[in-house]
């Protein structure tokens, strides 16, 4: 579908032909497509030798002892790390984001001492001259496993035995309560109460590119290179110097190109330090590249919570409070950015609603699986789901229409901002900024018909009931603190941008260099754009939390401002003239009096001198400090058909609009929309990492673990909205790269849940597999005494 653009606003760009708001071909495509982009398995360096990660096999078991003189006496074989070589570098890894009260006591180490905790941990690292016989090496490590009886889900992490982190002396690794209003006084007082316990299963990101690093240390010089930094490249510099124990100058991290993250790619891992360290031993270069089944095993899982949430209402579906206790599974460790899930997910129960009370008690857990992180919209999928599944189910208890019982209870324009309360222990409060709320609820319902498809809801039709499911949902974005920029301008037709924003994919080489070049009122081709390496700016917070362009694209922004007023400047004491009489304008220096008259200098010409002052007045940094989050909001809707008989279900058509407050690429958030939904639906309906009663990931190959391929779902459509832009940047933006997920698994549970509904079935967790369905028809069936009949 081609992307709709919504509301859109004039630039005013000082040039002829704006660029923010024009959905311009990504830049970086024509390197990517041809093959000359240089991902991490593509980079090479002189000397290159290679590592493999010996992980352990079991799911929790004392180290008895890791002996590599077997690996070593295989010809081509270098190096064999393990633990009791660390001497007094490393240290566990340290948290980035969400520290939650506790989680000190559950970080990870590098590689481990003696004792493993999930099937995947490294135990070991081998490097040789060849990739596959640091593999075949690797078989002959020995290792000597004691094994321990594992954690395995919620459930036995409350129960304590056995206790995972015998340090700790539990398994609850945070434990907290926060509210807003008074969520009991809001349900002694409510005419109708339901309770419900939602559960939303263990998935991941599964970029197309797994991870990898190549670091290469320099002694003469005392410097470490890593190759195949992204996301936080400053972060994981600061905390490699310190495990490292290297003064922070001596690293310098550098972004190759990235085949996708989505959260899980980039923070800093177990290998991030293995691999430096093992190139600093050897005095050579060291490439590691993730295998898939690696990936599955080591990289950050996310999404499994278990959510017991109560609502209050009036008779009339009005919502007077929520509340609910959060349970999450963390796995083994709380790494860098774990407790985001949970936090957020506490955050954002109440959603888009007008609901002033609401209490919430989280309960983070540690189990004997790979530890948790991020996955785009990390805590709003899961939150989303338990929410909008619950206001279905009052909706059917008052016999009043779901899609109606929303928008009764949507924030409109007159509510907003409002305030959230303090719902995050590690941050302040915050507040939902602008919005219409209750617009973009209705164009998702004339966008899909919904009239016409909720008269179908139940219906059996050609085999198959037919159901629709509406999802609301409200976003944050563009967290701080503040990101950089330099503008460096080369020589004629020759603008230089650097970013500390990191680059996976999203296309930050166009959208960026939009914004600049529409700033200087140049041509984008002049512009050239560098991203996500610490050599590049003085400091950068990097890319999450959906801030390239609100946070990155301001301080660009601020970079352009900077530059003109320097060029101008300049320009007055040439012509000894007040700089209040010039103006940039299209590229130059202009009077202001005369707007016929030929530029007082032009960036092109400028570029050409070779003087100092020219120099100097060509090269600008710029930064940006959010005040505050800002908010996308939406609505999605599917329609879906169910088999009776299997369980399947196909996506009809599934409808995703999101307000982003201004696009300044509308087709790269079309594209961001459209992935995200696709992704989304494949978490609800397809993945699933499940683990064996040992602790061993049987989901953990392409065979088992299902994606969605190109025609999984074909009927995605998106909507983009630009009636709220943002009053907190320059640029009036808001993110657009995690909207088109956070509601895909509410609005199609909500969509089978509909078309079940008359055969008993009420859908309470994720995901909505064939087989969950089945068995979910099965057992209504069973209850209804039917179970020799026909499927119903």
């Amino acid at each position: 579908m081609r992307p709709r653009e919504e509301g859109r606003r004039p630039t005013g760009s000082a040039g002829p032909e704006p660029l923010v708001g024009r959905p311009v071909p990504r830049v970086e495509d024509a390197r990517l497509v041809t093959g000359a982009g240089c991902f991490v398995a593509d980079f090479e360096r002189p000397g290159l030798c290679h590592a493999a990660v010996i992980r352990s096999p079991v799911a929790h078991a004392r180290l008895t002892g890791v002996r590599g003189d077997g690996a070593l006496a295989v010809p081509g074989v270098l190096l064999v790390l393990t633990a009791a070589d660390l001497g007094d570098l490393g240290g566990p890894i340290p948290l980035r984001l969400a520290p939650l009260p506790g989680f000190d006591r559950f970080l990870q180490p590098p590689i481990a001492r003696h004792r493993v905790r999930y099937v995947g941990e490294p135990v070991a690292l081998v490097v040789a001259e060849d990739r596959y016989v640091a593999e075949d090496a690797a078989e002959r490590v020995r290792v000597g496993y004691e094994p321990l009886p594992p954690v395995l889900g919620i459930g036995p992490a409350l129960a304590g035995d056995p206790v995972l982190h015998e340090d700790a002396g539990t398994n609850v690794a945070a434990r907290y309560a926060v509210s807003r209003g008074d969520p009991d006084q809001a349900f002694a007082g409510a005419r109708y109460t339901r309770t419900e316990t939602f559960r939303c299963h263990r998935h991941t990101a599964v970029p197309l590119e797994p991870r990898g690093l190549v670091a290469e240390w320099d002694e003469r010089a005392g410097r470490l290179t890593l190759w195949g930094a992204t996301k936080v490249p400053f972060f994981n510099r600061a905390a490699l110097a310190r495990m490292l124990r290297l003064p922070e100058g001596c690293l310098e991290l550098v972004e190759l190109d990235v085949g996708g993250s989505f959260g899980v790619r980039g923070e800093l891992y177990p290998e991030d330090f293995l691999i430096p360290w093992a190139a600093m031993r050897l005095g050579r270069p060291v490439k590691w590249i993730e295998g898939r089944r690696e990936h599955l095993l080591a990289t950050n899982h996310s999404r499994e919570l278990l959510c017991e949430l109560a609502i209050a209402a009036r008779a009339d579906g009005t919502i007077l409070g929520l509340r609910a206790r959060l349970y999450a599974d963390m796995g083994a460790y709380a790494r860098t950015n774990g407790g985001v899930v949970p936090a957020k997910a506490a955050q954002f129960l109440a959603g888009p609603y007008r609901i002033a009370h609401v209490g919430c008690e989280v309960h983070a857990l540690v189990t004997s699986k790979t530890p948790v992180g991020t996955y785009r919209g990390p805590g709003r999928f899961e939150a989303n789901f338990f929410r909008e599944r619950l206001i279905d189910l009052m909706a059917a208890d008052l016999g009043l229409d779901p899609a109606a019982v929303r928008e009764r209870n949507l924030l409109g324009p007159a509510d907003l901002p409002y305030p959230l309360g303090a719902l995050v222990p590690y941050e302040a409060p915050s507040e939902y900024d602008t919005g219409d709320y209750p617009s973009a609820f209705r164009r998702a319902l004339e966008a899909i018909d919904y009239p016409r498809l909720a008269a179908m809801n139940g219906r059996l039709i050609a085999g198959r009931r037919h159901g629709v499911g509406v999802a609301c949902f409200v976003e944050s974005s563009g967290a701080g603190p503040e990101e950089t920029a330099r503008v460096v301008v080369r020589g004629p037709a020759a603008v230089e941008l650097y970013t500390g924003c990191a680059s996976s994919g999203q296309g930050h080489e166009t959208v960026l260099g939009q914004i600049l070049a529409e700033a200087l009122g140049i041509p984008l081709a002049w512009v050239r754009v560098f991203h996500g390496s610490t050599s590049f700016v003085a400091h950068g917070y990097g890319t999450y939390h959906s801030r390239a362009v609100v946070v990155g694209g301001s301080a660009v922004a601020a970079a352009a401002d900077c530059l003109k007023g320097q060029v101008v400047a300049l320009a007055a004491r040439r012509a000894a003239v007040d700089p209040a009489a010039l103006e940039w304008r299209e590229g130059a220096v202009r009077r202001r009096d005369r707007p016929g008259a030929p530029a007082v200098v032009s960036l092109d010409a400028l570029a050409g001198e070779a003087s100092p002052e020219a120099r100097a007045a060509l090269t600008a940094v710029g930064t940006f400090r959010p005040a505050r989050l800002t908010y996308t909001y939406g609505t999605h809707v599917a329609h879906v058909a169910v088999d009776p008989e299997t369980g399947a279900v196909e996506v009809v058509r599934f409808v995703a609009v999101e307000d982003v407050g201004r696009a300044i690429n509308p087709l790269l958030v079309h594209g961001q929309a459209i992935g995200a939904a696709v992704q989304g639906l494949g978490g609800a309906f397809l993945e699933e990492l499940v683990y064996d009663e040992a602790g061993q990931l049987v989901t953990g190959t392409l065979m088992d673990y299902a994606l969605p391929t190109s025609a999984a779902f074909p009927h995605v459509e998106a909507l983009t909205l630009e009636e709220a832009p943002s009053r907190l940047n320059p640029l009036g933006a808001k993110g657009a790269g995690e909207g088109g997920i956070v509601a895909t698994g509410a609005a199609a549970a909500n969509a089978v849940a509909a078309a079940l509904a008359s055969s008993g079935v009420v859908i309470r967790e994720l995901p909505l597999s064939a087989s969950r369905v089945a068995a979910l028809l099965a057992r209504a069936r069973a209850a209804a005494g039917g179970a020799a009949g026909p499927p119903p």
